[in-house]
């Protein structure tokens, strides 16, 4: 049965294959940086036994999702993985839409400006735009960050129902071990902000020199939630920036782009 955190809705057990999720659960296993993963490290992130990790490490590796690195036994990502990944992209209206208004948003504000959806107990970064003339911060495409120290996971937590939210929150909670409650009394304080702001920050909560806002909006065509997010040097773009200036630019966008509620 899978954690509570990869599902919106209530699981329905008939319907839900196990094999399926498992082998999925080995290419996430992957973090952003990581080329070669082997079974041991398969084992520790995935809880799953070694036999049932050397099965599915082969199954995929056969169908072109992992290959494996003889020398080193160990896996790497393989094209077929990046194909999904391409479909994803090209299959999103709402980013095609989006890029020139990221591009001319980051420009004019000097910063990086991204956009992601949800993934697991993280958001994923669809895309990201940085200033060509200042320094900026902001991940690549692909990347991951933690709903519970993100601005764009917590912008996500806000607009879910009470009882999704609640049960994100306690997988977060139990996910992230003795820094959990501190983390979460941080999330629930922009979360419950976010009532009045329509908007959630984060202020060196991810990083020590990184300042953020986020604010979700649902994507026209598919209704889902997808989430825009504008990062910077804290060093050089206070908290009073981001209040003043960037958050509400940054609504401004969302609200062209979708329905923000």
């Amino acid at each position: 049965m899978p954690p509570t955190s990869t599902l919106s809705d209530p699981l329905d057990e008939r319907k839900f294959v196990v094999a399926l999720a498992r082998g999925l659960d080995l290419l996430r296993a992957f973090k952003p940086g990581e080329t070669l993963l082997g079974n041991r490290d398969f084992v520790e992130r995935t809880g799953l036994p070694k036999a049932t990790v050397n099965r599915l490490a082969y199954t995929l590796t056969v169908l072109g999702y992992l290959r494996l690195d003889e020398t080193l036994g160990k896996y790497a990502l393989d094209a077929g993985v990046l194909s999904l990944g391409f479909a994803l992209l090209s299959g999103t209206d709402t980013l095609e839409l989006a890029r020139p208004h990221l591009r001319t948003f980051a420009r004019e504000v000097g910063a990086a400006v991204s956009l992601g959806c949800r993934d697991g107990l993280d958001m994923i970064y669809l895309e990201t735009i940085r200033s060509e003339t200042a320094l900026t911060l902001g991940l690549a495409s692909g990347s991951k960050l933690s709903m519970l120290t993100s601005s764009m996971g917590r912008a996500y937590l806000a607009v879910q129902p009470a009882d999704v939210r609640a049960a994100l929150l306690l997988e977060l909670g139990k996910a992230a071990g003795k820094e959990g409650p501190a983390l979460m009394a941080g999330a629930e304080t922009e979360i419950a902000a976010f009532a009045v702001e329509r908007c959630c920050y984060s202020f060196r909560a991810w990083h020590d020199d990184v300042n953020a806002v986020a604010v979700p909006f649902r994507e026209p065509r598919e209704g889902r939630w997808l989430v825009l997010s504008c990062s910077g040097p804290a060093s050089s773009m206070g908290e009073d920036v981001f209040r003043e200036s960037v958050g509400p630019r940054l609504k401004a966008l969302a609200r062209r782009l979708g329905d923000t509620g």
